[in-house]
């Protein structure tokens, strides 16, 4: 399998194209994991530590463009300071044969990927947790992320997640304007204006976890009934459901400050999901192979 691939050294030389099965460096290439307008995501085999890798290669134009290639290095800056347990750590970040390469732990799956099936419920709530400790630790170092969705987390053994892809973010020094840059869909309304905040990475979280237990996601602007809103009202307490309905408020100034503060608000709930639903008697064992619950 051939991956066409052409990157342009800072002289103009075309470098040849990367094949599935060459290397680069240490790094064995293995499949193509997937491809955006930014750069190709491939699995690789680190064959010194003899242990398999995700390897971010930028598209040519974000490598032999000067500032193009400054944001590349301002991403690698800020995950290289974000140190946490629910955020993929940046293993390696150089040039390799006229290729700027990033280097992280290759995980199993992306969230969006596991939304496709079904998830019981008692894992959503485990995994919406840790998806607000990922962004709460970025908002406390004061990175604003700018591109929240099911994409960007994900999933590692035994469920545990982690936040990746901070080629959007910017450390957040007050309002200020940008781009409006981010993913239709999750982007809240302020973000798409070229006004983002903490406010709007909450938004879009808030909008992740609405989806993880509807099964879809509301249509904006956000009317009663939302789509989805009974199904999540069956599995919710009251206490969760407000904290998702505050989260993806229109008005920024009705959202928490930041995904600290939800977090905070999140530990206060005692009983995400209704007693009626916790108190269900398991299926017998000879049933719970073929029988698997739905957080939707």
């Amino acid at each position: 399998m051939t991956v066409s691939l052409k990157i342009f050294c800072g002289d103009g030389e075309v470098v040849r194209s990367l094949r599935i099965g060459s290397r680069l460096d240490k790094y064995r290439l293995i499949k193509k994991l997937g491809y955006g307008g930014f750069a190709t995501v491939y699995a690789a085999l680190d064959q010194i530590e003899n242990r398999q890798v995700a390897l971010k290669v930028p598209e040519e134009k974000y490598v032999a463009d000067a500032a193009s290639l400054e944001d590349l290095q301002r991403e690698v800056r800020i995950m290289a300071k974000l140190e946490h347990e629910h955020i993929v750590q940046l293993k390696d970040a150089r040039f390799i044969d006229g290729r700027f390469v990033m280097v992280f732990p290759l995980g199993v799956e992306s969230l969006d990927s596991r939304l496709q099936r079904r998830m019981g419920r008692q894992t959503a709530v485990d995994l919406a947790q840790q998806m607000i400790a990922a962004v709460a630790f970025a908002h406390g170092n004061k990175i604003l992320h700018r591109d929240i969705k099911p994409d960007n987390f994900i999933l590692f053994a035994n469920n545990h997640l982690r936040l990746t892809d901070f080629g959007l973010a910017r450390i957040h020094r007050g309002r200020c304007d940008h781009s409006a840059s981010g993913t239709l869909g999750y982007m809240a309304p302020e973000q798409a204006m070229g006004k983002p905040t903490f406010r709007s990475d909450v938004f879009s979280l808030g909008l992740v976890l609405y989806r993880m237990f509807a099964g879809e996601l509301p249509a904006y602007p956000f009317e009663a009934p939302l789509p989805g809103a009974a199904r999540v009202k069956r599995v919710l307490s009251p206490e969760y459901l407000a904290l998702i309905r505050k989260s993806i408020e229109p008005n920024p100034t009705k959202r928490f400050r930041d995904a600290v503060a939800m977090l905070n608000a999140f530990k206060q709930i005692r009983q995400p999901l209704k007693e009626t639903t916790r108190a269900k008697a398991s299926p017998p064992a000879s049933k719970r192979s073929s029988r698997r619950r739905s957080a939707a």
